[in-house]
């Protein structure tokens, strides 16, 4: 981590804009300076249908973050919907300018640059290398080889690629409130670290990410970042469901999700009458059961439909676990049942320790800054920003990660 920088990570959600600034500390943990949330408007379905709308709500998430620090803010790191990204392996090889030196951090640049040589699909573009490891001449695998004794080595990495017609649009969007991009990381990536345990960094895995109106998916072998995509389908669709279904409002239908979150109707103890009080239709009673069943429905079209993709993609056998986050989905018991039944193969809701203790609405912009910070073989990282008073904008950091914080 570069110790005195400060990141912005801003995450454009269907339903939301949260922003976090953190600092790196001695200790290279991040401090949270500032965080902060907006409605989101101008995406749906993972789309972004209204640029003027989306340039709206990140301005007033920015404009909300530049109050509280008294700074204005430049530049941000984002987020990226899998459904733009491409990832292809690649390895080079690399010889030490100096091997009586040791491997020097030049040598591992240039071959960071070298990976970058590859034929790029047509309407995509380079947006990061992630490396996975380096294989040094005996055979011996390191993260980092800079200092290695060895006259060649092997980088194996990922090379992320981003729909251009997407990064034209976004870049556009963040113009428009006078800000600049400072990266794009996809979704899953940027939360892997935050989001698995320690050993369920090291499996073959899959994070699935279930949102209002998107559901992201992220296969990951240990370290290497082998699959994403996203499937136009999150916790939203459930809300209109029980809405549709029942001929009640939206808010009701809100309401009764949450109260009654279930993902099978076998698990229920008690099936009781529930009053509906925005009934239209003047059926103005239904069970407890009624409203489960149509959770449960669209729980597993969402499995289902991952579990197609996945299939398709020749990764699903591979395999070994399926960890669920989001907040389209943790709130919805036995959710992780109904993936088991459909996937078979073990599922559960996310236990990262970190995570837990996160507010879930800033979890991906914490994510985003944590996965920046964590980057290895750069200088620097800062995000842009100017100090617009002499106010120690520090001074209230206790009282703002408590905000940020589970208390």
């Amino acid at each position: 981590m570069a110790i005195g920088d400060i990141i912005v990570g801003i995450d454009i959600g269907s339903s939301k804009i949260s922003l976090v600034v953190g600092e790196v500390n001695n200790f290279n943990q991040i401090e949270v300076i500032c965080n902060t949330s907006k409605k989101s408007s101008g995406i749906q379905k993972g789309k972004i249908v209204d640029e003027t709308l989306l340039a709206e709500s990140i301005s007033n998430a920015v404009k909300d973050a530049e109050k509280e620090m008294s700074m204005k803010i430049n530049s941000a790191y984002i987020t990226i919907p899998g459904k733009y990204v491409t990832i292809i392996q690649n390895s080079v090889t690399r010889g030490a300018k100096d091997k009586y030196s040791g491997i020097s951090s030049r040598d591992v640049q240039n071959a960071l640059m070298q990976a970058k040589d590859i034929d790029i699909p047509e309407g995509k573009q380079i947006i990061d290398i992630v490396t996975n490891d380096f294989v040094l001449e005996d055979g011996k695998r390191v993260e980092d080889p800079i200092g290695a004794f060895s006259s060649t080595f092997i980088l194996n990495a990922q090379i992320i690629l981003a729909d251009k017609e997407y990064i034209r649009v976004i870049t556009s969007i963040f113009r428009k409130v006078d800000i600049d991009i400072d990266g794009m990381v996809p979704i899953t990536l940027a939360e892997k670290n935050l989001v698995l345990d320690e050993s369920e960094q090291k499996d073959y895995i899959m994070l699935l990410d279930i949102g209002a109106e998107n559901t992201d998916i992220g296969v990951f072998d240990g370290d290497k970042f082998l699959y994403t995509n996203a499937i136009p389908i999150g916790g939203d669709n459930i809300t209109k469901d029980i809405e549709l279904v029942l001929n009640i409002s939206h808010e009701e239908a809100e309401k009764l999700k949450r109260q009654y979150g279930l993902a099978l109707k076998s698990y229920i103890d008690n099936d009781t009458e529930v009053v509906l009080n925005t009934a239209k239709d003047g059926n103005k009673i239904v069970r407890s059961s009624n409203i489960v069943e149509i959770i449960e429905a669209r729980i597993e079209q969402i499995f289902e439909l991952v579990n197609k993709d996945i299939t398709n993609e020749g990764i699903k056998q591979k395999l070994n676990n399926v960890v669920l986050t989001g907040q389209g989905i943790t709130n919805i018991s036995k959710s992780d049942i109904v993936g088991k039944i459909t996937f078979n193969i073990p599922v559960k809701m996310a236990t990262g320790k970190t995570a837990g203790l996160i507010k879930p609405c800033y979890a991906t912009a914490y994510a985003l800054v944590r996965y920046i910070a964590s980057r290895p073989f750069a200088k620097t990282v800062s995000s842009s920003l100017d100090i617009n008073s002499s106010q120690n904008f520090l001074q209230n950091l206790l009282e703002k990660v408590k905000d940020f914080f589970y208390s």
